[in-house]
């Protein structure tokens, strides 16, 4: 096995995909860490926007994280139909395009994309700062240690869904038993004393209000802590990857996503009211996670503290894994309906969508240095693609009952309905709350993702129309190319490009610019090479021509003699013979003129469909 193979694994055959499929227990750590590990940041996000409030700030996140969870409920309930209505996979682009049209899908589509991205760069935003927050001297290396993980992050992926599930089991169980632990044993503290516990680790001193509420600011708190909901579409969107029976153990693993889900908000709010526990400055010095001050005050920083707070920086870390998951699919079902490039369709040696992945990296890498890996910046910009993406393809599901219909089609048609005017209003606060901190960049980036998905389907549409044949192959004008070969000295490897020329066609000319005044030179190699042992067996002799060239330059005097020759001969195919030299190894190519890849490109570019390039490679 090549180090290649030890590090992302060997090729699977396509006979092998069956044996990539998963079950509830691997779905987990695949499809639901994003919605998992949001527990850890969107409590955080609601709570640093309550901290003017001081002490008073946090008897609100308990109905505010209450309000979430009735959201939450409703948005699982659709999706469980559209797992039942979608077996094959039922994603918000493909629920919108099918039931609300092109357009819709397109939205949705574009939503989707910067969610997925958005997922990636918040979830290792948001372990690093749980790291940060444990260790606070490795906060000025914040950037570099989000970059370490996405790159860990890629290579773990790459090696394809069944051993992507299992690198992230332990992490992921580890992490729900940890939080699970936390909860039930603060609940029961807190229960013991009258709901007044005393914390083991006094949490940071807050301060007393120095504001009031405001509608205005519940509103943009509620928004932030929306972003617990992000990644509840992942297990729909990836139906396929489970094993028989599929839509069973899909709605299965959607169910304990949510669950705990609800039970993790529920708690932190709960226990965070109790122990007085409020959020610090992620800017700032000394800053502590939500989630580290919690452990803190019900276990202390001993052992389980320090197991607690790695488990928690893993699973936000690979929380990223869903958009890996995800990501891939929806570019390859957007790209099957011509609103991607084509490559987003090819899968790799590992049964997976390349190509998709390496967008997704790279787009995640820049978002992680333009905002420094500081997850708060990040935020802002999260909720708008997720909720949009709920609300079209609730929207959808309500179509597509309708559109069915037959017995107890009306009830499915009530629960999307009520799905997506939730998180349609849902949408709309987080988009007026978080717009002037940033949402308002997500509001571009839609319509010009829109844009260019268009303008791609315009190419690709233009080029079927161009290339589409529904007649049977002509037969006229088959007459020999007109050929031409670029001449520089005589070598191996002109001699190869004339023995061609002269097998597929009686005219060739072979062209030399002099650049060097050698032209003398040049004519007495012809007749001596090429002339003279050509007549001795019969042949015809091409024709050389010279091209004067006083600034020496060879390429442009090359080109314009080329498009001459095929304008002056409007009813020929012309055929340019391109001899160039292949080296055996990558560095030895800079060792020697590119002039044949020069005159490659500037033909493809300035040429047409009477211009031929023929490639005569001489291997060293």
């Amino acid at each position: 096995m090549s180090l290649f193979d030890l590090l992302i694994g060997r090729p699977i055959a396509t006979t092998e995909e069956r044996a990539e499929h998963i079950g509830p227990i691997a779905g987990i750590p695949v499809f639901g860490l994003d919605a998992l590990s949001s527990a850890a940041y969107g409590p955080e996000a609601a709570l640093t926007l309550l901290i003017p409030l001081g002490l008073m700030g946090i008897q609100h996140i308990v109905p505010i994280s209450f309000a979430i969870i009735g959201l939450l409920v409703i948005v699982f309930v659709s999706y469980l139909q559209t797992i039942d209505a979608y077996p094959h996979g039922g994603g918000s682009y493909t629920v919108a395009s099918e039931n609300l049209g092109a357009n819709a899908g397109l939205l949705a589509a574009a939503a989707l994309m910067i969610d997925y991205i958005l997922n990636a760069a918040v979830g290792i935003s948001a372990g690093v700062g749980a790291l940060v927050s444990a260790f606070p001297h490795l906060q000025p290396h914040t950037l570099a240690l989000c970059l370490a993980i996405l790159l860990i992050l890629t290579l773990i992926n790459v090696r394809g869904v069944k051993d992507t599930g299992t690198a992230f089991l332990i992490p992921t169980y580890l992490f729900v038993g940890t939080l699970l632990l936390v909860i039930l044993v603060g609940a029961v503290r807190a229960f013991a004393a009258g709901g007044h516990p005393v914390p083991i680790v006094e949490p940071p001193h807050l301060p007393v209000s120095a504001s009031m509420l405001s509608l205005w600011l519940l509103a943009k708190v509620f928004a932030s802590g929306c972003t617990a909901m992000t990644g509840v579409e992942a297990v729909s969107n990836g139906v396929n990857a489970f094993r028989e029976p599929t839509q069973k153990n899909a709605k299965r693993t959607l169910t304990i996503i949510i669950v705990l889900l609800m039970v993790f908000l529920a708690g932190i709010a709960l226990l965070c009211r109790a122990y007085s526990i409020g959020a610090t400055d992620p800017g700032a010095a000394g800053y502590q996670s939500i989630l580290s001050q919690l452990t803190a005050a019900v276990m202390g920083r001993g052992w389980f503290y320090y197991v607690t707070i790695g488990s928690i920086l893993a699973v936000l870390a690979l929380s990223a894994n869903t958009s890996y998951a995800d990501f891939p699919r929806l570019t390859r079902a957007i790209a099957m309906h011509d609103y991607l490039p084509h490559v987003f369709m090819i899968r790799g040696r590992r049964l997976l969508y390349s190509h998709g992945i390496v967008a997704l990296v790279g787009f995640t890498a820049l978002l992680l240095i333009v905002f420094g890996g500081v997850t708060d910046r990040l935020i802002p910009l999260f909720a708008i693609g997720a909720f949009l993406a709920f609300t079209l393809s609730q929207a959808g599901m309500v179509m597509h009952w309708k559109r069915q219909g037959g017995k107890g089609t009306l009830h499915r048609m009530i629960i999307n309905g009520v799905g997506a005017v939730a998180t349609g209003v849902t949408l709309i606060v987080v988009l007026v709350a978080k717009f002037t901190e940033g949402a308002w960049i997500t509001a571009i980036l839609v319509p010009a993702l829109i844009i260019t998905m268009s303008a791609v389907k315009r190419h690709y549409d233009r080029v079927a129309r161009q290339i589409a044949v529904d007649c049977r192959m002509r037969v006229d004008n088959l007459a020999e190319p007109l050929v031409i070969v670029p001449l520089d000295r005589w070598s191996r490897i002109t001699e190869k490009g004339l023995r061609f020329a002269l097998k597929i066609s009686d005219q060739v000319q072979a062209v030399h610019v002099d650049a060097e005044d050698c032209c003398d030179e040049v004519q007495q190699m012809w007749q001596q090479n090429v002339a003279a042992p050509l007549r001795e067996s019969g042949k015809t002799v091409p024709e050389l021509i010279l091209l004067s060239s006083p600034y020496r330059f060879v390429i442009t005097p090359l080109v314009e003699y080329i498009l001459k020759i095929e304008r002056d001969h409007p009813d020929r195919q012309i055929a340019v013979l391109v001899p160039e030299l292949v080296v055996k190894h990558w560095w030895q190519a800079p060792l020697h003129n590119q002039r044949a890849q020069l005159l490659k490109l500037l033909l493809l570019v300035r040429g047409n469909q009477r211009i031929i390039v023929i490639n005569i490679p001489w291997y060293l």
